[in-house]
């Protein structure tokens, strides 16, 4: 039961931070919202495979870690330059 208020508890928090990424000043702030909220998925999807006893879904959130990472990076270094290769 407590893990199930974790998880809604997440979900709560994540709609917040979205707020910030729609009416963020910056670019800057809209990217690392949009980071927080793939922070938050991943741990969502952890306590998901918790939950109904799934252990792969810790594989997956780590796959999904990984590409939320790669993806802030290029956005900020696409929005800092214009473009990806420099």
């Amino acid at each position: 039961m407590m893990f199930k208020l974790a998880a809604v508890a997440i979900i709560l928090a994540s709609v917040l931070v979205l707020y910030r990424a729609i009416a963020g000043p910056l670019v800057y702030d809209r990217i690392l919202a949009v980071n927080i909220v793939g922070t938050k998925t991943v741990i969502l999807l952890v306590l998901i495979g918790f939950i109904y006893e799934r252990p792969f879904f810790s594989d997956i959130a780590l796959i999904y870690a990984l590409i939320n990472f790669i993806a802030a990076l290029a956005f900020l270094k696409y929005s800092e330059n214009g473009r990806l290769d420099m």
